[in-house]
């Protein structure tokens, strides 16, 4: 009896041993393989659900790692375990496109998880006490800082390339959301425009500056889908197939409003809204994007 009960308790063990390497096999490959893309000739861009604000994260063919805002709080944190793989803490760069809390209160906790390389902003000035205890911890961290500026194009490596579009001059005292990075993300004949918290005018202004080659085939809609972004003007100009929407169920601004909806509805674009959708996922191989369920 005591043979048999010896014989049970090391099986019983062994079986547990099994199952614990049989798990960690699949939760590694799993990892590796759910969005790490590094090597695979594709563009992955994550539009990560964190409620009411922005964050967007992009994997270039190459495996570099870049997070255009960081959301409200450290929901990010998870979304960012979904698409990356969870041995994996580093990211190349940050790029804050203005200074509100809900583009950057969450980067304080990326920081504190993830080793950072770049840290990319408008140079817009923002007094606040969340802010400059990120500005303390980008320093404590050693990261490059960068102020963005029209003209500059970031080698996100393999083809892909991140060209600023605005601001176009020094922002320093212009009110956060017209003084918001706007980027254009380019891969192949793919590309995705991204326009921050922009407001109408500054759209209208960059579409004086750079007309149709400002389309895009996915359109990250301004300021979470408020009604001071998305003119006609940019529409036209853009002639995006899918628009994206960053937005917080039942958020208290009511974002998005029903006259960008209606007016994306008269442009034929099929909109996606996070609070709906979760965070979307798109691959892009250079010519087409397509999304990952």
């Amino acid at each position: 009896m005591v043979r048999i009960r010896r014989f049970l308790k090391t099986f019983e063990s062994y079986a547990a041993l099994v199952i614990f390497i049989i798990l960690f096999c699949a939760a590694f490959i799993i990892a590796v393989h759910a969005f790490g893309n590094a090597g695979s000739g594709r563009l992955a861009v994550a539009f990560l659900d964190v409620g009411q604000g922005d964050a967007i994260y992009i994997e270039s063919p190459t495996g570099v790692q870049v997070l255009i805002d960081g959301g409200p709080d450290k929901s990010v944190l998870a979304e960012l375990s979904s698409v990356m793989p969870f041995f994996d803490r580093s990211l190349d760069a940050l790029v804050v496109t203005n200074p509100d809390q809900d583009h950057f209160a969450g980067f304080i906790d990326v920081l504190n998880r993830y080793d950072v390389s770049t840290f990319i902003e408008p140079g817009v000035e923002k007094l606040s006490g969340s802010w400059e205890d990120l500005e303390r911890r980008v320093g404590e961290e050693g990261a490059a800082r960068v102020v963005a500026r029209r003209g500059q194009s970031i080698d996100i490596g393999g083809g892909a390339v991140i060209d600023i579009l605005f601001p176009d001059r020094d922002v320093a005292g212009v009110e956060s959301n017209t003084g918001s990075i706007i980027a254009r993300l380019r891969y192949g004949a793919s590309s995705v425009l991204l326009m921050g918290d922009s407001v109408k005018g500054v759209e209208e202004y960059l579409v004086s500056l750079d007309g149709p080659h400002l389309r895009s085939d996915i359109l990250k809609i301004g300021h979470h889908g408020s009604r001071t972004s998305t003119s006609d003007a940019l529409l036209f100009a853009a002639t995006p197939a899918i628009a994206i929407i960053s937005a917080g169920k039942d958020n208290r601004y009511g974002h998005p409003h029903q006259e960008v909806i209606d007016t994306l509805r008269r442009f034929n674009v099929e909109t996606l809204i996070t609070a709906n959708e979760n965070t979307v996922l798109f691959e892009s191989d250079g010519v087409l994007f397509r999304r990952i369920d």
